[in-house]
């Protein structure tokens, strides 16, 4: 069970402006209420709405898998924040295909791409003059994926494009150093949310084991909370971590195989 030790200080991230993609549930939904406790203003998309999704953000209905879906939203973010300080890179999604590798379709090759990788170097080309305009301090934190770390068959187009995205978020915190903006990846591991619950229990049922069975391997002893990475890309965007750019924070409870 997630503890929460201390509340957030309301001021962490007072006149910040922050954009979060895949906002309205799940690890999503975790990072832009941390926000929000924490004083920011936030704007956030996904495809729809839900029950999740936090009410005291902007919620701007849109899709991120395409060129011309994050142009017309970053046109709406700025519109609706009038710049922005952090980008939060977190869209994302994918099918298990249990036959392995050579039973996903080119077209799922393409979307994975689109998604989970593409959708973040867009956006932040797209947001780029305006991260720069706000000058040193700013912040890009980009939301990877286990799967890149430990690629399984059914699910290798999205932990190929987890991990393309973690090489571009390194790559991009080189360029980027002079002008004083960070760039950070945060891998998940095991986390519950209704995405991943759904993968699992498709994994689950091929393999003739209960749900509980496919998180059972956590060292720490328990799945992760979309809250534990909450917190992890709130220190990563803070002055907390000024010193930190182009790493990798890794929050899996103990049982990814990284060094």
């Amino acid at each position: 069970m997630f503890r929460t030790s201390t509340a957030p200080d309301p001021s962490e991230f007072a006149r910040k402006r922050v954009v979060v993609t895949g906002g309205s549930r799940g690890i999503g939904a975790a990072i832009v209420q941390r926000f929000l406790d924490g004083g920011a203003s936030v704007v956030t998309t996904a495809r729809t709405a839900t029950d999740e999704s936090p009410a005291g953000a902007t919620f701007i209905q849109g899709d991120v898998s395409s060129n011309d879906g994050v142009q017309a939203f970053a046109t709406a973010a700025l519109d609706s924040l009038g710049g922005v300080d952090v980008i939060i890179n977190n869209a994302g999604a994918a099918r298990a295909h249990l036959g392995g590798i050579g039973s996903i379709p080119d077209e799922e090759w393409i979307d994975a791409l689109n998604l989970n990788y593409l959708s973040a170097v867009r956006l932040t080309g797209a947001l780029l003059p305006a991260l720069r305009a706000a000058g040193a301090g700013s912040a890009v934190v980009n939301i990877s994926s286990g799967a890149a770390v430990t690629p399984q068959g059914p699910m290798a187009h999205y932990g190929a494009a987890k991990a393309a995205l973690a090489a571009y978020g390194k790559a991009l915190a080189s360029e980027l150093a002079p002008a004083g903006i960070r760039v950070t990846t945060v891998t998940p591991g095991n986390v519950l949310t209704p995405g991943a619950d759904a993968l699992r229990q498709t994994i689950a049922d091929a393999m003739g084991v209960p749900l509980e069975a496919t998180t059972a391997g956590v060292p720490l002893g328990r799945p992760g909370d979309p809250r534990d990475v909450a917190e992890a890309v709130a220190y990563l965007a803070s002055d907390r971590a000024q010193w930190v750019t182009g790493a990798n924070l890794v929050v899996d409870g103990g049982e990814l195989p990284t060094f």
